[in-house]
């Protein structure tokens, strides 16, 4: 009984972390995309939407990258997965550079079967 008990319990967390690395490496291949080219900054008007366009770009690639170091840390800050979380952030980050004049490189599909 002891021992059916433990290895059920070794199934599981084996499991849960089979899937977590799978959300890690989704996520870091999404992070490799966060590329925004053709943005002269110093060309931009300092207009009010472009200073939050500029700070959209910026934040959303940094809270990207902090929520997938927590996660290898153990620390799920979210109760929907890591890839989930990042997608959110990428969405924010594209929105930005395209408003920013800023061109997009192509996008590798990050959902594996």
């Amino acid at each position: 009984m002891k021992t059916s008990f433990l290895l059920s319990i070794i199934i599981v967390l084996t499991g849960c972390s089979l899937g977590t690395s799978r959300e890690i490496k989704t996520a870091e291949k999404l992070l490799n995309q966060f590329q925004c080219n053709n943005i002269e900054t110093n060309e931009l008007a300092h207009s009010a939407i472009n200073i939050y366009h500029e700070h959209a770009l910026s934040t959303s690639k940094q809270k990207a990258v902090q929520y997938v170091e927590s996660y290898k840390l153990g620390q799920a800050l979210f109760k929907i997965p890591l890839d989930e979380v990042v997608q959110q952030q990428y969405e924010i980050y594209t929105t930005a550079c395209e408003s920013l004049g800023g061109v997009q490189s192509p996008t590798v599909k990050t959902n594996e079967p």
